[in-house]
C-alpha cells in the first residue's frame, strides 16, 4: 500500500473522528437532506453544523447542491454507511465479550458476600 492511499484512508478517518459528523452521516444514510432540516433534526445550531459540513465537504465525504436559498446535502458514497455499520458491529462484539467476562466475574463477587 503506498504512503499516499494510507495518508488518503487518514484523511477520511480524520473526518469521521467526530460524534456530530458521525451523526450527520447517519442522518443522510436514506438520501439528500436540506440543511435545515439536517440541523433540526440533529439540534445543531447552524453555525455548528456548517463547520462539520465543511469538514465533511472538505474530505469529499458530503457533496452538496443549491436549490434556491436552501442547500441540500448527501453522502458522496453510501459505502462509508456500510463502513459505520461494521464499527458498530465491531463495538457491540466488544462489549459482548466485556459483558461475558462481567458475567463470568459476578458469582464470584456473590460468594464473597
Amino acid at each position: 500500500m503506498t504512503t499516499a492511499l494510507r495518508t488518503f484512508k487518514a484523511q477520511i478517518l480524520q473526518a469521521l473522528a467526530h460524534p456530530t459528523r458521525i451523526a450527520i452521516i447517519e442522518a443522510l444514510r436514506d438520501g439528500e437532506l436540506a440543511a435545515g432540516t439536517l440541523g433540526a433534526r440533529l439540534g445543531l445550531e447552524q453555525a455548528n453544523l456548517s463547520q462539520h459540513l465543511s469538514v465533511l465537504r472538505t474530505r469529499q465525504v458530503v457533496t452538496s447542491r443549491k436549490a434556491g436559498n436552501q442547500v441540500y446535502y448527501s453522502l458522496r458514497d453510501a459505502v462509508l454507511v456500510q463502513v459505520l455499520d461494521l464499527l458498530k458491529q465491531y463495538v457491540q462484539a466488544h462489549l459482548n465479550d466485556t459483558l461475558a467476562l462481567l458475567n463470568e466475574m459476578e458469582p464470584k463477587k456473590r460468594r464473597r458476600t
